[in-house]
């Protein structure tokens, strides 16, 4: 089992109760309704990748586990009976078997797997049709508001242009011949840029935090990972409309090199 960036950080602030009612609510591989379980919790999983959900009743088989949107947290919850409760944790990012296995082009390393990027891959258009059906400049306007990537446009002209387009392989190509050379950081700007647009992942984000306050008990902790600036602009302007109490002045922030975009943040209701 993966495990989660800023875990300990998480689950420490969390202040698992005993007994206490806690929602994983993006289950991913388990790594946090393990550790609440551990601590004597009892939690409801939820994430919306229906692979994820399966393995997860098989190695977390005393787990309550459900395949929904966070976004929907509020209405999950009370289908479920599972409200009020003492905690809810968002990990924002996505899991190494999504990233390393699971044939969607998540990664710019997977250079055969298809375009797809839909966290369920069940509905909605992948990103290959997105691709199609946007002009070139609605194209830039996903890319340069997803991502901020300063060649937004030279991308989409380029990615527009190439008449092939179903692989991670393809999308690489066509930033390379944009930006003139092999650039990591960008690929991984550009895929991001496009895994939100197909998964309406700020949308879900609103959804998600407004949902979870509906459903916290007064004192409720609410534990969200971020893993860029756009995802932690949505949340600190959550914790300002909303007046909340943010538990660290500072975000808590990974260490290892691997980490250092990860960003937690904790609040009490």
């Amino acid at each position: 089992m993966h495990t989660p960036v800023l875990l300990q950080q998480a689950i420490g602030r969390l202040n698992i109760k005993r007994g206490g009612r806690y929602i994983d609510a993006t289950f991913g591989e388990g790594g946090y309704s393990k550790a609440i379980s551990d601590l004597g919790g009892i939690v409801l999983g939820i994430d919306l990748d229906q692979d994820q959900i399966s393995r997860g009743k098989v190695s977390l088989p005393n787990i309550g586990l459900v395949c929904g949107n966070f976004a929907d947290v509020e209405k999950i919850a009370k289908e479920n009976n599972f409200f009020p409760v003492d905690g809810i944790v968002l990990d924002l990012g996505l899991s190494m078997c999504q990233l390393s296995d699971s044939g969607r082009g998540f990664s710019y390393f997977n250079k055969e797997e298809r375009l797809d990027m839909r966290i369920d891959d069940r509905s909605g258009p992948t990103v290959k049709e997105i691709i199609k059906s946007l002009s070139i400049e609605e194209l830039y306007q996903a890319l340069s508001k997803n991502s901020e990537e300063l060649k937004s446009k030279e991308i989409a002209v380029s990615i527009k242009a190439q008449r092939k387009m179903e692989t991670v392989a393809d999308l690489v190509g066509a930033i390379d011949r944009a930006v003139g050379h092999p650039a990591k950081r960008t690929y991984a700007r550009v895929f991001q840029a496009l895994r939100i647009e197909a998964n309406n992942e700020f949308k879900n984000l609103k959804e998600g935090l407004k949902g979870s306050l509906k459903v916290l008990k007064p004192g409720g902790r609410l534990a969200i990972i971020s893993f860029h600036s756009l995802e932690d602009r949505v949340i600190k302007n959550f914790i300002k409309e909303n007046k909340l109490t943010q538990l660290d002045k500072k975000p808590i922030r990974g260490v290892r090199k691997f980490e250092r975009s990860a960003k937690l943040r904790v609040v009490i209701i």
